[in-house]
């Protein structure tokens, strides 16, 4: 199979006929061999009702129901365990991605060499609420990861089938797999202008508790990138610098008391401190040990209440 579009959504059920019927339109018309799989992420509406409609008329239209709203990155994971396709494409279920990039983006992945493609939506059609904060995130990312994208953020992008199965997506790191991605060791990232619409259903899922979210989120990424598989790296390091720095203090206090002046040391600020140095400088060496011990069995993060499937195996 050549190509999987993995489509994670909440509550479209307007748009998702007309999105599958554009998505076929290109299929058809490249001759592609490929799969639709819809991701319901706990819909109230009827969209499950749309999905099961859908599939019946087109074997390729795979689907998974979650049971309740776990957000994007559970969507993106359960779709890309599921993806088979050589190409696999992620897309918005809103319409304001174009179904119409799709060729290419499989050339640049096929043709061109790229591990992954992002999209860059140049021109947007999203309120000032979402495109301030967007640009925020990018301009941090590109600076804490060295990454360059103009939109690390964009729905729409194409990643062979291998990328997919080495990143596990959880939380709200949807936003960074590009980031994921060249930890895994894939770093062949490459970028596509791509066409943008307004949204013709529904109202945008963007909060702005995403905000504090994705900031939250970058931190994580940045952390994990670094440190996830060796945490007393981090911990052990800045715990050895406190508790040098408190041994420091107090051994130059004790060799003032007995050589230069003579006073208690406990009147002295500079006691109290080095003694808080050297208690965090434990705490953080503890931390860093626990860390290493937390990673040797960490249990499964991507365990989600599915429903019901369609077209796939449980």
């Amino acid at each position: 199979m050549q190509l999987s579009v993995v489509i994670p959504l909440f509550n479209e059920e307007e748009s998702l006929p007309e999105l599958v019927a554009w998505i076929e339109r290109v299929m058809k018309a490249h001759q592609f061999s490929y799969e639709i799989i819809l991701v319901d992420d706990g819909s109230k509406d009827k969209s499950w009702n749309v999905i099961q409609s859908l599939s019946a008329k087109h074997p390729e239209v795979k689907g998974v129901k979650f049971r309740r709203n776990y957000g994007k990155s559970a969507g993106l994971q359960v779709g890309f365990s599921h993806a088979q396709g050589d190409v696999v494409i992620t897309m918005d279920a809103d319409l304001q991605d174009s179904p119409d990039e799709i060729p290419d983006l499989y050339k640049m992945i096929t043709t061109d060499g790229y591990d992954l493609v992002s999209g860059w939506k140049q021109k947007r059609f999203d309120p000032l609420s979402k495109t301030i904060p967007t640009k925020l995130y990018n301009a941090a990312t590109r600076f804490m990861t060295g990454i360059v994208l103009h939109d690390m953020n964009c729905g729409l992008k194409a990643y062979k089938n291998e990328v997919v199965k080495s990143v596990e997506v959880y939380g709200e790191m949807h936003r960074y797999i590009p980031v994921l991605a060249k930890k895994a060791g894939y770093g062949n990232i490459g970028e596509k202008v791509v066409h943008h619409q307004a949204r013709k259903y529904g109202v945008t899922k963007f909060g702005m508790e995403r905000f504090l979210y994705g900031f939250l989120d970058l931190l994580s990424v940045s952390f994990m990138t670094r440190f996830a598989k060796r945490p007393m790296h981090i911990f052990g390091g800045l715990g050895i610098l406190s508790f040098f720095i408190g041994f420091c203090v107090i051994s130059y206090l004790t060799f003032t008391k007995f050589f230069f002046e003579q006073y208690r040391m406990t009147e002295r600020p500079l006691f109290y401190f080095s003694l808080l140095s050297i208690v965090i400088g434990v705490q953080l060496f503890v931390a860093g040990f626990l860390g290493e011990l937390i990673t040797r069995t960490a249990s499964d993060r991507n365990h989600y209440d599915i429903a019901d499937y369609l077209n796939l195996k449980k």
